[in-house]
């Protein structure tokens, strides 16, 4: 803990309880919004109860709110008893620490703009992650990608060169799934688009420093696009993954791969909709809706976002949303990945939202109230009466991206277009899957209802995203507690007590020892990235190849619930993902634009 001043009766309680640490307040170390709601967590490893806590002012020393804490809601995960502080009505703002029973928070900030740049700090990692010319290493990678595979149906010859370099690493390994950039594309269009004047321009569209009148989370999202585009590059060719778990043979700052085969290039995989098998490994894909309609969604948002200052290209993203849609219709079912060496792949088991969403991004480019227009809401909302929520809600568990994207995007664009019962009957889908999530949030204080599965930091933004889509879309506040403790959770407010996002904050408990070969082996930070977040102890328990390097700082913290580890060996809970990160960079997007007022 840090602390910069304290008062006189402040200090003798603070080293008594280095020795006596039994109980801790965990908060959410970016801070809080002047006028939003705040909240913290008591928790203790006995069976002690608290009746209120104090907010002090570490630069006077000064209490400045006392507050009754929230009703005893029991154990959870290493804690035997835990309660909600609530002090939304704190209304100045300034550099504070929690005083609860024999604990003290570690200091935090309240202000109006105490998430200002924390969207466009999250893109320096989208950067780095790049495919083909890397602007953080000021060098290029991968640019002989790639070599057919599965292109029969389409006439291509295995081992077909098609020039597919470009786009993002998936994540600490050099994989590039088409499923995950869409998505992440489509996030970063959609936070240009809802919150343009969260971000700056401060680099090029090639990731270096400079202006180009475009701000860089658009340059990012066009980044994505043109890639997305090489793997779509006529109507009846598509593609789904670039490389595959082949990469996995070590850890590497990102260079040309030579253990494929076939020189420097690396197997580019065509989505024929039918299982997919490498090695001993067969995958269940039943068709190719899932991953063409992502595309044609992204696509879609692509050709409205560029079609000021980049006429032609989006106008081929035009040409290429159509193609990807019915590219999409002729193969409905869902492509899942295809694995070499291990059993872990992205095991998709849905497409219905993917073509809701694809149908109410079509719906957008043509004349309202034309046949068109009426044809495609009426098909968007068919998908959407077969996917009400997305599936994980109110479970405990899920295979791999089972369910992906985690949240229905479709549902809000849809319901952005429509009116009266339209409108209320997908307020009331989304609506449902909160409500799922609540019934097993509500019962403990961390207000936590999301699966502890692989990727549950990812989970946790898109859940806490649908929660702001559904108040923004409906004026219904009463899932906002549970929407802000989600975001909470990802920046502290969690057992833990640490941000699940590498140097955010600066001046918190942030992750310093991820799996990634960039600090790792070259020593490079990774700023802004997301790790993958607590798992169930119990898939810990069971991975393959896993071993902690170093003693385990938050030994204290772990549970037969769930485990976190800062450590780089837990490629499970402490891998940084793009995908997440683009997410989490509309979430923090949202939470910034908060602050600003609504032009007149």
């Amino acid at each position: 803990m840090k602390y910069t001043f304290l008062t006189l009766l402040l200090i003798p309680f603070l080293f008594m309880k280095k020795a006596e640490e039994q109980s801790w307040v965990r908060i959410n170390l970016l801070g809080y919004q002047t006028k939003g709601l705040k909240t913290a967590v008591w928790a203790s490893k006995e069976e002690e109860r608290i009746a209120e806590f104090r907010i002090v002012d570490v630069i006077t020393g000064r209490v400045v709110y006392t507050g009754k804490a929230g009703a005893p809601m029991g154990a959870y995960g290493p804690f035997r008893q835990t309660c909600r502080l609530d002090f939304s009505d704190l209304g100045i703002e300034g550099r504070f620490v929690i005083q609860a029973g024999g604990a003290v928070s570690p200091e935090f900030t309240v202000a109006s703009g105490v998430y200002k740049g924390a969207a466009d700090f999250c893109l320096r990692y989208m950067r780095q992650q790049r495919s083909g010319f890397n602007p953080f290493l000021k060098d290029s990678c991968h640019t002989h990608d790639g070599y057919t595979l599965y292109g029969a149906e389409a006439g291509l010859k295995d081992s077909t060169h098609l020039d597919v370099s470009g786009g993002w690493h998936d994540a600490s390994d050099y994989l590039q799934y088409a499923t995950t950039s869409a998505n992440a594309t489509y996030h970063l269009l959609m936070a240009g688009r809802d919150f343009p004047e969260v971000f700056g321009d401060e680099h090029q569209a090639n990731g270096l420093k400079g202006k180009n009148n475009r701000a860089d989370v658009l340059d990012e999202a066009l980044w994505g696009l043109k890639w997305l585009s090489k793997m779509h590059p006529k109507p009846n060719w598509l593609f789904n993954q670039l490389g595959d778990d082949r990469d996995h043979r070590g850890m590497r700052i990102p260079k040309e791969d030579s253990f494929y085969g076939k020189g420097f290039e690396r197997p580019v995989y065509f989505a024929n909709g039918k299982p997919q098998q490498r090695g001993k490994f067969m995958n269940i894909t039943t068709g190719a809706a899932s991953i063409a309609a992502k595309y044609s969604s992204a696509f879609s948002l692509g050709h409205e976002m560029f079609r000021r200052d980049e006429l032609d290209f989006s106008h081929l993203m035009k040409i290429k949303s159509l193609s990807a849609l019915q590219y999409a219709e002729r193969r409905p079912g869902f492509h899942q990945t295809a694995s070499v060496a291990a059993p872990y792949i992205y095991t998709e088991t849905n497409w219905v939202d993917d073509m809701e969403l694809a149908y109410a991004r079509r719906s957008v480019s043509v004349t309202s109230y034309s046949k068109d227009y009426e044809g495609l809401k009426k098909k968007a909302l068919e998908m959407a009466d077969r996917e009400p929520h997305t599936p994980w809600m109110g479970k405990d568990t899920a295979d791999h991206y089972q369910w992906y994207p985690f949240v229905n995007v479709g549902h809000y664009e849809l319901a952005k277009t429509l009116k009266g019962k339209e409108k209320e009957k997908i307020l009331r889908y989304m609506r449902e899957g909160i409500e799922k999530v609540w019934a097993k949030a509500r019962s403990n204080a961390f207000y936590r209802g999301v699966p502890f599965i692989w990727c549950s930091n990812n989970l946790t933004v898109a859940f806490a995203t649908q929660c702001y889509w559904y108040r923004e879309l409906s004026g219904d506040n009463r899932y906002e507690a549970m929407e802000q403790s989600c975001f909470d959770w990802l920046f502290g407010c969690n057992p833990w007590g640490t941000s699940m996002v590498y140097g955010l904050p600066a001046w918190g408990d942030t992750p310093v020892d991820p799996h990634s070969a960039f600090t790792h082996i070259g020593h490079y930070p990774i700023y802004g990235g997301l790790v993958d977040g607590p798992v169930y102890t119990s898939i810990f328990s069971n991975l393959i190849g896993i071993s902690l390097n170093d003693a385990d700082e938050y030994a204290a913290f772990q549970s037969s619930l769930a485990v976190y580890h800062d450590d780089y060996g837990d490629y499970s809970t402490n891998e940084p993902t793009m995908d997440g990160t683009a997410s989490l960079i509309y979430l923090l997007a949202a939470k910034e634009a908060a602050r600003i007022p609504a032009k007149k």
